[in-house]
């Protein structure tokens, strides 16, 4: 539940086309703009966030909301430094490292798809910077406001939703069937799982059963709720009476199945829920944000030069 950089976003702009625009030089565009707090805004500061700022959103931002950004950076990295919130040089090149990871390229590529577009990776990086200040700021300091009531959820989702959530208790089977295994073994293996399939009422007669099988392993019962599957297997499960297998399935290891244990309600976290949650995090979040953001704002030095 973070207010990340819209990286996707910017992964996608970058791999679209990297066609050589040249970067402007840094001798040139350095006309002071703005000063916030002792510390300026230059037209090549301006210059190069529009850039970032295009191929994040795909959209040519104003002159004055890439201001309005800048200062907000500026004004978000003073206060980070006043509660020791200050990401050193290692810190931010780890994210950089971690975007170009994401992007399966290495950050030196990263760089060159950056340049392509007449974006310093400086400029990316001061953005990287001023946005980890910030989430650790407000995460830090207004920690017990964005928190979320359970009882909140609740009325949220409403009682019906409330026993949703399923919690499944079971046991992976798997009979052996060695790589390279003609197909007519495999299909005598088939057959001897559907006769399990058919013998199987209980857990304990599993246990029994695939213990002393050879070539047969039952492995210990792990204990699984709604959130935590995917929809398909939970259809499985709901669909498998307890105490049974559920229908075999070739994989790498050989043939699987399953015995469900148990199977019964649960006030743990649902797919629903967990989202309502998310949802109620990210707009305490937004207000909260917003709220302190415009705070500094108002207490903040800012002296425009040249527009």
């Amino acid at each position: 539940m973070t207010t990340p950089l819209p990286v996707f976003r910017l992964l996608l702009a970058i791999a679209a086309g990297l066609v050589l625009t040249g970067l402007p030089s840094p001798s040139r565009a350095q006309n002071i703009v703005v000063m916030v707090n002792g510390d300026p805004i230059t037209d090549f500061d301006i210059e190069q966030r529009s850039k970032l700022d295009q191929l994040t959103t795909q959209k040519t931002p104003s002159r004055q909301e890439v201001i309005n950004e800048l200062i907000d950076d500026k004004v978000k990295t003073k206060e980070g430094k006043k509660f020791g919130v200050d990401p050193g040089v290692s810190d931010i090149n780890q994210s950089y490292e971690g975007m170009a990871q994401r992007m399966r390229i290495t950050p030196d590529q990263l760089t060159k798809s950056l340049e392509s577009k007449g974006v310093r990776p400086e400029t990316l990086k001061g953005r990287m910077k001023a946005e980890m200040v910030w989430t650790s700021l407000v995460r830090g300091r207004f920690k017990e406001k964005l928190l979320v009531g359970e009882r909140d959820v609740a009325q949220a989702v409403g009682d019906k939703l409330q026993i949703e959530g399923t919690e499944y208790k079971m046991q992976p089977i798997v009979l052996i069937v060695p790589r390279g295994s003609s197909a007519a073994f495999l299909e005598t293996r088939k057959k001897e799982a559907e006769s399990y399939r058919a013998r199987v009422g209980t857990c304990e007669e599993a246990n029994s059963l695939f213990r002393s099988t050879p070539n047969a392993t039952i492995r210990d019962s792990v204990t699984k709720t709604t959130a935590e599957l995917p929809e398909a297997l939970r259809k499985v499960l709901d669909d498998t009476p307890i105490g049974h297998l559920t229908a075999p399935e070739m994989t790498k290891n050989g043939i699987e199945m399953v015995v469900l244990c148990s199977r019964k309600p649960t006030m743990i976290d649902t797919p629903k829920k967990r989202e309502v949650r998310e949802k109620m995090y990210q707009e305490k979040y937004e207000k909260t944000q917003k709220a302190y953001l415009d705070e500094l704002r108002k207490a903040a030095m800012i002296e425009y030069r040249n527009r």
